[in-house]
């Protein structure tokens, strides 16, 4: 299955919300144009720096982008009726990760 017009919609929003934030937990900077596997690959590589971290709250953020990335993972692949709901789990993962990282 495809990724519907609605849940590319979203991931747009996802991206446009937490993609700067994402890059500056890691001290990256902001990658141009980022499509949803690119976004997934962002999200993987924060999750694997604050990972590897001994600071316990980067830990806790790691975990979070660690279940971020396998909604949005799902989200590609799942019926169009099953994306709204992986999306949103997604962002409050990510939500909850950004706000631990910093």
């Amino acid at each position: 299955m495809s990724t519907s017009t609605a849940a590319a919609t979203t991931f747009a929003a996802l991206n446009a919300c937490f993609t700067a934030d994402l890059a500056a937990v890691i001290g990256s900077d902001q990658p141009r144009s980022v499509g949803p596997r690119r976004f997934i690959s962002l999200v993987e590589e924060v999750r694997d720096v604050l990972g590897a971290s001994s600071h316990r709250p980067w830990q806790e953020a790691s975990k979070d982008l660690h279940i971020a990335a396998e909604h949005l993972t799902d989200a590609l692949t799942a019926p169009a009726e099953d994306q709204p709901p992986l999306l949103a789990w997604a962002r409050t993962h990510l939500r909850d990760a950004i706000t631990a990282a910093t």
